[in-house]
C-alpha cells in the first residue's frame, strides 16, 4: 500500500537526499526516480517496480543520512475546496481502508521546514484540530493516541494541496518534521552544544544514552574551544580532556570536570583508552575522517561523535567517500550512523562505535 517514499530534509539539500535515495534504492533492488524542487525541504521517491512497501522496508530510516523523516506516501490531493478539506481526506482513507489499511495511532499534520512551508504552520494546527475528531468518529484513528501504532501524516504543500503518508514509530523520527526541539542552556559556552545534544538524542537509542554516558567515564574533545561539546560531555558525568590551542570558557574549566590541553587535535594522543572522543574541527572532511579512523585503528576510544564539513557540490558523493574511507582505515568493523542534524549546516554528524 502506497506509491513511494516521502522524506523531509534540510532546505537546499534536496539533491543530496534524492541522490542518496536513488543509490540506496538501486542497491536494494528497487530502482526508481526522485521528484523534488530546490528549497522545498521535501523529496518524493517512486520505485520503478511499483513496490513502495518493499522499498519502505528495504530503506531503513536509521541508515539514511540526509533525511530528517521517512514516510510511506499514500496519496496526493490537489485543488481542495477551501471550505472542506476534511471530507476529501476521509474519502481517500475510506478507499485505503477497504484495501486493508488499519486505524492509525496518531495524526500529525505537518509542513516542510522551508520558506514556502513555514507559513502553513497555522493552517496545519487548525486543520489538525478539525480532522482529528472526524477521523476518530470514522474509525480511521484510534480513540486515544497509541504511540506504538503507525501514524497518519498529512503534509500540507499549500492551502489546497496535501499529501497523505504513514510512518511506523520503529522506522521514523519521533518528532514532527523530524526535528527535536532543543533549547540553548544558559550555561552552555556556545551554541555548538546543541549539535552534540541533538546527536546524542538522534544517533543513540534512549537506553544507550543512559548506558553509554555515565558518571566517571573518560572523554576527549578535539578542537574543543570554547567548550560547547566538552560542556555536554561533562553534564553527562564524564571527565573530559579538551584539546585546542584556543581559549576555553573559564567557568567550564572552573567546574573541575574539564582539563584543557593546548595542543593540535590532529596530533594529540591519549595516554589510555577513552570511553568517548568527540570532534567538531573545521577541516577538510577527508582529513577528519582519516584522523577519526586513526583513533579507532589505534584503539584509543570506544565511541566517537564527529562532524564532517561538506563541500558546496557533490555532497552525497563526498559523504559516501568519507564514510567509506573511515570504515576502511579503522582497521576492524565499526558501527556507524550518520545524519545531517537540524542544528548542522553544511555538514553531517557521525556516531561511530567499536563495541555494543
Amino acid at each position: 500500500m502506497g506509491d513511494g517514499l516521502l522524506c523531509f530534509c534540510r532546505a537546499g539539500f534536496e539533491p543530496e537526499l534524492a541522490a542518496e535515495l536513488g543509490e540506496r534504492a538501486a542497491l536494494a533492488g528497487h530502482p526508481g526516480h526522485a521528484r523534488t524542487s530546490r528549497g522545498s525541504g521535501l523529496v518524493e521517491f517512486f520505485p520503478a517496480d511499483g513496490d513502495a512497501t518493499g522499498l519502505d522496508h528495504a530503506l531503513r530510516f536509521r541508515d539514511l543520512v540526509f533525511a530528517r523523516q521517512k514516510l510511506l506516501r499514500l496519496a496526493e490531493l490537489r485543488e481542495l475546496e477551501g471550505g472542506d478539506r476534511v471530507g476529501p481526506v476521509l474519502r481517500v482513507l475510506d478507499t485505503l481502508a477497504a484495501g486493508g489499511l488499519p486505524p492509525f495511532g496518531q495524526l500529525w499534520v505537518e509542513h516542510a521546514d522551508s520558506d514556502d512551508g513555514r507559513p502553513l504552520a497555522g493552517l496545519a494546527r487548525s486543520f489538525g484540530n478539525a480532522l482529528r475528531p472526524a477521523l476518530r468518529k470514522a474509525g480511521r484513528l484510534t480513540p486515544r493516541d497509541e504511540p506504538a501504532a503507525p501514524r497518519l501524516h498529512v503534509v500540507l504543500l499549500g492551502g489546497r494541496h496535501l499529501l497523505l503518508a504513514r510512518s511506523h514509530p520503529a522506522d521514523s523520527a519521533p518528532w514532527p518534521l523530524g526535528i527535536p526541539r532543543l533549547r540553548m542552556h544558559p550555561d552552555a559556552p556556545s551554541r555548538s552544544a546543541l549539535k552534540l545534544e541533538e546527536a546524542l538524542l538522534v544517533l543513540l537509542a534512549p537506553g544507550d544514552r543512559e548506558r553509554l554516558l555515565r558518571e566517571g567515564m573518560q572523554g576527549a574533545d578535539l578542537g574543543a574551544a570554547p567548550g560547547g561539546w566538552s560542556w555536554v560531555l561533562a553534564r553527562h558525568g564524564l571527565m573530559v580532556t579538551a584539546v585546542d590551542n584556543g581559549p576555553m570558557h573559564e567557568e567550564l574549566l572552573a567546574a573541575g570536570r574539564v582539563r584543557h590541553v593546548r595542543e593540535d587535535g590532529f596530533r594529540w594522543q591519549p595516554r589510555q583508552k577513552l570511553d568517548w572522543m568527540v570532534c567538531d574541527m573545521v577541516e577538510q572532511p577527508r582529513r577528519v575522517a582519516a584522523r577519526m579512523a586513526e583513533w579507532f585503528a589505534n584503539d584509543w576510544c570506544r565511541r566517537a561523535v564527529f562532524n564532517l564539513k561538506l563541500p558546496m557540490k557533490k555532497r552525497w558523493d563526498e559523504t559516501r567517500l568519507c564514510l567509506d574511507l573511515f570504515t576502511s582505515q579503522a582497521g576492524y568493523p565499526v558501527r556507524l550512523r550518520a545524519r545531517q542534524l537540524y542544528h548542522d549546516r553544511e555538514e553531517i554528524t557521525v556516531y561511530a562505535s567499536s563495541v555494543d
